[in-house]
């Protein structure tokens, strides 16, 4: 489609605060080589190209696929030498593409992503927010669903040569472990899926909140999972009603995703006070129907992460009467994707930074209020950002009903052999190459190797280890 006029960078992006930094950028890649979507895309999309194309021939960037291909992940934010926000940048441009009548090129994208991922209902609404520019996500949904169909009848024919006997268990339903279920499903391994929880989905589906992902889209992707003949044992804990070296002796690989579904213990004075929880705990009581006490009540929320971020706007929808997230530093370094940020401030989330809990004070066994500490930031810490200090004598009260901590989250595992490493953080180490780990013929991925991280970086790495297993398998013959 043509338009009547000739439009500028400028005219598009005059809605954008940020919109002249975009004539500076580096031409570093940094983008394109820390964007995971480039990663699975490979040659089909490029972050650094479209910021280009943007400033250089808006029109043509206006009509690429590419354009809609960002899952808002944010990873290309964080080292950018210009501080650019490329997701950001894009839902601008994609705006002005949906008003100029270049929608419905999304329709290539979604051809796309339903290439890559074993996922595409989730991903679309957890990751990609097609609706934030305005297309119609009913109409991007039925897409999907008709394009996935045409995509595996296509893969199912390649398959139907590649007969296979060996046998693949994957511990963990969660993003990762579906894709690599998925993945070599399709290459007519037998695999079993093995789920501690009483249903699939794994965090998707225990702490991802109902207004990022309604349930049934999930449903609807793992309901086609099983079509391919994958095999799902829901309520089953590997190193309880199962032993991991039992798996290791009846299956020829396993892959281990189990999340992290463990909350970082807080070590403050008044944490086991009624009232005070764990956000993974809260969000699970949420989404299993098990709703907690907080209908009118002041909720302090502690962490800048992504889970402290829904358990605060969760709870405004539980009918908390206010919900305040408190983090210890600024907002620059606040980890949480800056548009669900938004998106919570928006929605009546309250955040005040550069502050830390003391201690908890209670009334009779239950919380009734936080002592906090107010915060200066310092040199470089471990993890690249301002170290934040405490400031003497700047303690200050705040009145409290439920305090939720979301201080961060970390992999059980508990039920793995001393022959599989971990890294001093309490992930799982892996060669970067394959996502194997010190055990021959187990493998590993998602957060139970990365830490908290998005729904894409997970499908990574499962698309990885689904291609280093197959490689192993044929490794060992007699297929």
């Amino acid at each position: 489609m043509s338009t009547a006029k000739t439009v500028t960078y400028k005219e598009v992006l005059a809605e954008y605060p940020d919109a002249e930094k975009l004539k500076f950028c580096f031409e570093c890649g940094i983008c394109t080589a820390s964007c995971p979507m480039a990663e699975l895309l490979k040659g089909e999309y490029n972050p650094r190209n479209i910021l280009e194309k943007i400033f250089l021939s808006i029109e043509y960037a206006l009509a690429s696929d590419e354009l809609w291909l960002c899952a808002w992940c944010y990873r290309c934010c964080r080292h950018c030498p210009q501080a650019l926000k490329p997701p950001e940048i894009f839902l601008h441009v994609k705006k002005f593409a949906v008003k100029w009548g270049y929608g419905r090129v999304f329709e290539n994208a979604i051809r796309k992503i339903v290439k890559v991922s074993p996922l595409p209902l989730v991903t679309i609404l957890a990751c990609f927010h097609p609706e934030r520019a305005g297309l119609n996500l009913n109409k991007v949904i039925n897409e999907a669903e008709k394009l996935r169909k045409e995509f595996l009848g296509e893969k199912k024919k390649e398959a139907q040569a590649e007969l296979s006997n060996r046998k693949v268990a994957v511990i963990g339903s969660g993003p990762a472990g579906l894709t690599v279920a998925h993945d070599l499903a399709l290459k007519n391994y037998k695999v079993t899926v093995f789920e501690v929880l009483s249903e699939s989905g794994g965090m998707l589906r225990k702490c991802l909140p109902t207004y990022r992902l309604p349930r049934e889209f999930l449903d609807k992707d793992i309901e086609v999972l099983k079509d391919l003949g994958v095999e799902i044992e829901t309520g089953v804990a590997v190193g309880k009603d199962v032993d991991f070296s039992s798996l290791r002796q009846g299956y020829d690989a396993i892959f281990i995703g189990v999340g992290a579904h463990k909350g970082q213990e807080l070590r403050v004075e008044g944490v086991d006070l009624n009232g005070v929880m764990h956000a993974l705990d809260f969000l699970w009581m949420v989404n299993s129907g098990k709703m907690p006490d907080v209908r009118g009540k002041r909720v302090v929320v502690i962490g800048g992460g992504n889970v402290a971020v829904d358990s605060a706007r969760t709870a405004l929808k539980c009918g908390a009467g206010e919900a305040t997230i408190f983090y210890r530093r600024s907002v620059e370094e606040m980890p949480a994707n800056p548009w669900e940020v938004k998106e919570a401030q928006n929605e009546g989330v309250k955040i005040e930074f550069l502050v830390s809990p003391k201690s908890f004070l209670g009334n009779g066994g239950k919380v009734s209020a936080v002592e906090f500490v107010r915060m200066q930031l310092g040199g470089l810490d471990e993890t690249g950002r301002r170290k934040p200090i405490p400031i003497e004598g700047s303690e200050f009260v705040k009145e409290a009903d439920v305090v939720i901590l979301a201080i961060g989250e970390v992999p059980d595992l508990s039920f793995l052999p001393k022959e599989v490493e971990l890294n001093e953080d309490g992930t799982i180490w892996v060669n970067p190459l394959t996502m194997e780990t010190t055990l021959k013929g187990v493998f590993a991925g998602g957060d139970a190797v990365t830490g908290p991280a998005s729904i894409i970086e997970a499908i990574f790495s499962g698309k990885i280890a689904a291609a280093s297993i197959d490689c192993y398998l044929k490794s060992l013959g007699l297929r």
